[in-house]
């Protein structure tokens, strides 16, 4: 007996793979840094979209911004409130699309999806573009170099995101600190100061062209309704985080929703107190930075941060559409590719394909960030709505303790969201947004086929069947084409006579000498297999020995054919090697029903 020794239960130990492990997942933090920035850094270009619809009526309907923030910081609070509850119901993530599915029916969860895949993209774009204009607020000689700016901040989150999340957020949560004290700075220090501490950017006339109506109010609201865009990605990236993570997905929600609100009130506040109109060559948020913090370096410095932390504000999309294309894989609506994930936790076919897509949007835009905002928030709204419906429905279906309290909350919700999208659709559908309306719908049309064919290839493979016996026939039949007798013909005869019952070589020769030289090295070397030649006038290599194994296969006799191919070492001698064998395994599969095999010979240079 050990004394001083607490008892332990010994287990074995199985070393984890790389990816594996709580390591690679989110904490609260680094959660808010790696699906927050979309929403936390829409400050950037929220604000100015109420300042460019609302000085349609003149200065003097400036005013107006702090009461049409304040109502949108109010659906923000009911949005955070609720995907909390959506956290909590669906803790697989998926967020608007695993509600639908599950309460709405497949249509509703199509709708959301599509909806879904739109907004991840925009956002993309638009963080991506709104970066490019703060830059350029600074360096104005850049203003020309736009879409090149947002390939290159592109190219980059992808190859951090095929990294992994975790390890993009870790490279996120310095920028993000900053972000959000430089802009909490420019609040507490432009309140603080009696007048700007300077003025940037060339003046230009302000002609009223509307009056401050109702119907101006609700564009004004519409456009600022662009600063609530990426609230939803938590709720569909819950998977990413650490245990418990319902716990640290809902913190970092509530979370979000304190900094964003505070900070769209702010800026609002200083937006109506100085009269800050929009102004040549810079941002309404660069021209707050400077009437905080003068335009000296702490404004340069300022506004490379919200570059930086614009174009990484992406990384939301880069974070939450994978994992959502991940569960469109698992239920046949996309290709099952983007559900296979590599050795780290990552669905790298997602964040490949978000790219290329943003990629294209980009280049078609030009990189406007005014051509993409009008088709920005649609999208989301679609979401926002779709997953508060369903967890009303949820609710009912369940009736748990307070269930009508968090209808309740949820109803009211989806009222506030259905409002506030059909807004959005009305106000900024020549504007853009019926771009949306025409990809969704795609989109829907696109994921419905996809289920289709999947489920038709069920149906004829019998999946979830007993099957009939396996048929039995006369023995199988190994071909293996050959060239000559070699050490390479000996590794392939080998492997055959280990596969099959029968084994026959096969070789292709339109030259009568070389047909009798290898019909006399095959007597010599003798291993117990007939050898077939096929002549071929023609020189072709391929045909004849699709020919001689349709003919093989023709009475019903299971046939497998071995085509040896020769492996270097080194890979830059692979062009080197002769790419016939890949061919007729290319054209033997298009072309006939057998078994083909590609047997590798490594070579030792």
């Amino acid at each position: 007996m050990a004394y001083g020794l607490a008892r332990r239960e010994l287990r074995p130990r199985v070393p984890l793979r790389p990816g594996e492990g709580e390591k690679h997942h989110l904490t609260s933090l680094e959660g808010l840094a790696a699906l927050s920035l979309d929403a936390l850094s829409s400050v950037a270009y929220g604000p100015e979209a109420i300042v460019l619809a609302l000085v349609a009526a003149g200065t003097g309907a400036l005013a107006a911004t702090l009461p049409i923030t304040l109502a949108i910081t109010f659906l923000l609070a009911a949005l955070v409130v609720s995907y909390g509850q959506v956290i909590a119901v669906h803790p697989d993530g998926g967020g608007a699309y695993a509600v639908a599915k599950k309460d709405l029916g497949p249509t509703a969860s199509l709708l959301a999806a599509a909806s879904l895949v739109v907004d991840y993209v925009l956002t993309v774009c638009v963080s991506l573009t709104a970066g490019a204009d703060a830059l350029t607020s600074a360096f104005p000689a850049l203003a020309h170099d736009k879409l090149l700016v947002c390939l290159v901040g592109l190219a980059l989150l992808t190859a951090v995101n095929l990294r992994g999340v975790a390890e993009s957020a870790r490279v996120l949560m310095l920028p993000t600190v900053l972000f959000i004290v430089a802009i909490l700075g420019v609040i507490v220090v432009g309140l603080l100061r009696t007048h700007p501490a300077a003025v940037v950017g060339a003046a230009q006339p302000v002609h009223a062209t509307e009056t401050l109506g109702i119907l101006l109010i609700l564009k004004a609201f519409s456009s600022g309704c662009s600063a609530l865009t990426g609230v939803e990605a938590i709720a569909n990236a819950v998977p990413t985080f650490r245990t418990p993570r319902v716990k640290r997905a809902q913190c970092t929600e509530l979370m979000l929703g304190a900094l964003l609100g505070l900070m769209l009130i702010g800026l609002a506040v200083l937006i109506r107190r100085d009269h800050v109109a929009p102004r040549g060559d810079v941002t309404v948020l660069a021209q707050l930075t400077a009437g905080a913090y003068g335009d000296g370096w702490a404004y340069y410095a300022t506004n490379l941060l919200v570059t930086l932390v614009l174009g990484l504000a992406a990384n939301t999309s880069f974070g939450g559409l994978p994992v959502l294309m991940s569960l469109l894989a698992r239920d046949h609506r996309l290709p099952h590719l983007f559900g296979l994930r590599a050795e780290r936790p990552v669905y790298r076919y997602g964040v490949l394909a978000l790219a290329l897509l943003a990629a294209v949007l980009l280049v078609a835009a030009d990189a406007d960030t005014h051509r993409l905002i009008p088709l920005f928030a649609i999208g989301v709204f679609i979401g926002f709505t779709l997953s508060q419906v369903g967890l009303v429905r949820h609710w009912a279906a369940q009736k748990p303790v307070g269930w009508k309290r968090r209808a309740l909350i949820n109803g009211t919700g989806a009222v506030l969201t259905t409002l506030a999208g059909i807004i959005l659709l009305t106000t900024k559908f020549l504007e853009g947004a019926w771009v949306v309306v025409i990809a969704v719908p795609l989109l829907m049309l696109l994921f419905d086929r996809i289920q289709r064919y999947y489920t038709a290839v069920g149906e004829e493979l019998q999946l979830g069947r007993v099957p009939d016996p396996p048929d039995r026939r006369a023995g199988s039949l190994v071909i293996v084409p050959l060239g000559e007798v070699s050490k390479l013909a000996r590794h392939a005869i080998t492997a055959a006579l280990a596969l099959g019952d029968e084994v026959v070589a096969v070789a292709v020769h339109a030259d009568p000498d070389r047909t009798r030289i290898l019909e006399e090295s095959w007597e010599r070397w003798n291993p117990g297999v007939r050898l077939d030649i096929i002549d071929s006038p023609h020189r072709s290599l391929v045909q004849p020995i699709v020919d001689y194994v349709q003919r093989a296969a023709g009475n019903g006799r299971q046939i497998a054919v071995l085509i040896p191919e020769v492996e270097p070492r080194h890979r830059r001698y692979e062009i080197l090697q002769n790419q016939r064998g890949l061919l007729l395994a290319t054209v033997l599969r298009a072309r006939t029903d057998v078994v083909v095999c590609m047997l590798p010979y490594r070579l030792s240079v």
